[in-house]
């Protein structure tokens, strides 16, 4: 990969970043609760002071963490950006939630009707991710990392891992708040949701990676394939 290439698909992901963090802002202003990963984050920032995308960045942080200690040995040096990426994905969030500030729905569809267009913008912002090929989100690593060194389905590591952190959401609600708040019907129909949607972008706009390479490893590839 050249710098070109790389320089391409590094704002390729940060625009993937932004609309990703636009998805998680809409379904959490449609008030029917939060994805999963930004569950405990949200509940936090209902009852302290911090933002959700400061409490973001600090379970971004702990979930790094959490990557070295299954890791050890094995976690690599290139993975520390997953750092820079948390941080900015928080302040995307907040900046996001600031631009989405007069977004109160009060009538339930048009919460279903916000709840769909965030799982939709969301799941368009992980299929950049994805497609760009940058770096994984701390969430995803996570994740990665427990099912690689735990010899683990990913798909089903990926459902155990949101099931747990709405559980603890739910809990920490429970002991802040004597109630359930954060988390209701969109945290569940974001789990199942925005994964499919990532996915059918995926298919229908993998051939967007095109754009992403440079000419020359275009002229490699055709190349290899004359050859074979």
């Amino acid at each position: 990969m050249d710098k070109k290439e790389l320089i391409k698909r590094c704002l390729f992901f940060l625009a993937g970043l932004f609309i990703a963090s636009l998805g998680v802002s809409c379904i959490t202003k449609a008030d029917l609760g939060t994805s999963p990963i930004s569950s405990i984050p949200y509940v936090l920032s209902l009852g302290f002071t911090p933002t959700i995308g400061q409490f973001t960045i600090v379970l971004s942080i702990l979930l790094i963490l959490g990557q070295m200690l299954i890791l050890k040995k094995d976690f690599k040096k290139y993975q520390l950006l997953q750092i820079p990426v948390s941080v900015l994905f928080g302040y995307f969030i907040d900046i996001t939630m600031v631009i989405l500030k007069w977004v109160h729905p009060e009538v339930y569809y048009r919460k279903l009707l916000f709840l769909l267009c965030g799982c939709v913008i969301l799941g368009f912002g992980i299929f950049m991710e994805v497609l760009a090929d940058v770096v994984m989100l701390p969430g995803e690593a996570f994740v990665n990392a427990v099912s690689t060194v735990y010899h683990r389905d990913f798909g089903s590591t990926k459902v155990a891992f949101d099931a747990s952190m709405t559980v603890i959401a739910g809990g920490i609600s429970v002991v802040m708040f004597h109630s359930i708040q954060g988390v209701r019907e969109g945290t569940i129909a974001a789990a199942v949701v925005v994964g499919m949607i990532a996915r059918f972008f995926l298919r229908k706009l993998g051939f967007m990676e095109n754009m992403l390479r440079t000419v020359k490893e275009e002229a490699d590839k055709k190349e290899e394939i004359t050859v074979g």
